[in-house]
């Protein structure tokens, strides 16, 4: 498009979780001036809190920072499109050894700051309620308020439902480090990680006392159809429902001991609990994998069995929510662009891409791609081999069993190259998709990339 082109481009983004801070950053970088609608703090959804944009509630951890691992893989690809996430996960973010965490209050702040230091963004707050008509970017999470949830139920169909659950908090200052240690599995990375070790028989009485736990009822948005059963996404199964697939369920899941060495025995042990620096000072840890629907009390109790844990001082209780997606296969393209629309898009996890890390990445190219046709140049569909197609594909191909996806390398081209190393073979192809990405941008010449936009 000509520079000198002076017709104004507008376009809404509704939601200001990851997804839409993304999508309204790459419009406004674009040239487009952005109305970004966002319901709080006027109205709050089940799980968030915190008034601020991309507000991370299950976790502070953006998963793996290296590329030979799918999500490292991913964020880079996502620096390689000036992501505005990225960029404040970097000047917020907290010690995880091979993970990529941060301070979520900080994080959300920096997020906030940038979006609205924007000169073409226009922040707005309150809920949207009717379906747009043209030129917008629905980013509006699993936990779509009823009213506008139903406005796209209508306009698009039934959509589905899956249950996703968040993990309890406890102070670093209430966990007894006589029994729990600092380590990272393996030695990779800084021992950022306190580790709760159990021996065979505290793992058999916790064990028991957790598959016996009562779980909390469910509130009156969460109930899942009677005929439908219960829902729960893979990758946020609350730990009370992945123990009761079986007795070592736990001991290959999140208390999968291979790797750690108990200091005081020096040998490994029988099973662990692993725990997550939450904030910047360490004074929050996290239960890694103890997502849970349990009631409160029952928490508490249970979790106070760990080793080193008696005593702990919980900030915040798991708790357990709906998830709302669309049936993106017979909706989406490539660009998550809904097919039969006048430049209506979608992002996030109500697209079926699971995490956040993943949903900021369909926030990018939602973007990038709204931007593009608005300046009537040619759609951008990242290259096949890169992670960012392989979220496109997942969520714009036929599927009749269609299920939330987070990044994997298994969803990358088969790939030919002879290297036994798992890390060495992941690695390769890493740097592979980089560079068709590299060289994808620069023939596209993105909009977006066009103008300043550095953050």
């Amino acid at each position: 498009m000509s520079a000198t082109r002076r017709i104004r481009l507008t376009a809404d983004v509704i939601g200001a979780g990851l997804a839409g801070v993304e999508a309204a950053w790459q419009l406004a970088n674009a040239g487009v001036e952005v109305t970004l609608k966002e319901m709080k703090p006027v109205k709050f959804s089940p799980a968030h809190k915190y008034e601020g944009y991309a507000e991370l509630v299950c976790s502070n951890s953006l998963k793996a920072a290296d590329i030979s691992s799918a999500c490292g893989l991913l964020k880079e690809e996502m620096r390689y499109l000036n992501s505005v996430t990225m960029a404040a996960a970097e000047r917020t973010r907290v010690d995880a050894g091979g993970a990529l965490a941060v301070d979520r209050k900080l994080f959300s702040d920096e997020v906030t700051r940038l979006i609205k230091a924007h000169p073409l963004i226009k922040a707005e707050s309150g809920e949207v309620t009717a379906f747009p008509a043209e030129n917008t970017i629905i980013a509006t999470g699993p936990l779509t308020s009823d009213t506008f949830a139903e406005a796209i139920r209508l306009r698009c169909g039934d959509t589905l439902s899956f249950y996703d659950a968040a993990a309890p908090i406890v102070t670093f200052d209430s966990v007894d480090m006589d029994k729990a240690f600092f380590a990272a599995r393996y030695d990779k990375g800084g021992a950022d990680y306190i580790n709760c070790p159990m021996n065979f028989d505290e793992y058999e009485s916790f064990y028991t006392a957790l598959i016996n736990a009562e779980s909390a009822p469910l509130h009156e948005f969460d109930r899942p159809e009677e005929s439908a059963g219960l829902k729960v996404y893979e990758g946020c199964m609350p730990v009370e429902v992945l123990a009761k697939r079986g007795r070592d369920s736990l001991r290959y899941g999140c208390m999968k001991p291979v790797g750690l060495v108990d200091p005081r025995t020096g040998k490994r042990p029988y099973a662990a609990v692993q725990l997550r620096k939450e904030n910047n000072e360490g004074t929050m840890y996290n239960l890694v994998g103890f997502q849970t629907n349990l009631k409160f009390a029952e928490q508490k109790r249970v979790f106070s069995m760990i080793p080193g844990l008696e005593n702990a001082e919980f900030v915040r209780y798991g708790v357990m929510h709906r998830n709302t997606f669309l049936n993106s296969p017979l909706l989406l393209d490539m660009t998550y662009r809904l097919k039969d629309s006048d430049n209506i898009y979608f992002a996030g996890q109500i697209t079926g891409v699971e995490g956040y890390v993943e949903s900021a990445a369909s926030g990018i190219i939602a973007g990038i791609n709204l931007a593009s046709r608005l300046l009537g140049e040619k759609e951008f569909i990242p290259p096949e081999g890169t992670m960012l197609y392989a979220l496109s594909k997942h969520v714009s191909s036929e599927n009749k069993n269609f299920q939330p996806m987070g990044a994997s390398m298994g969803l990358l081209p088969k790939s030919e190259l002879k290297i036994k190393d798992k890390r060495q073979r992941y690695t390769a192809l890493a740097e592979h998709s980089l560079e068709r990405l590299r060289a994808a941008i620069s023939e596209a010449k993105l909009p977006a990339l066009r103008k300043d936009g550095e953050v």
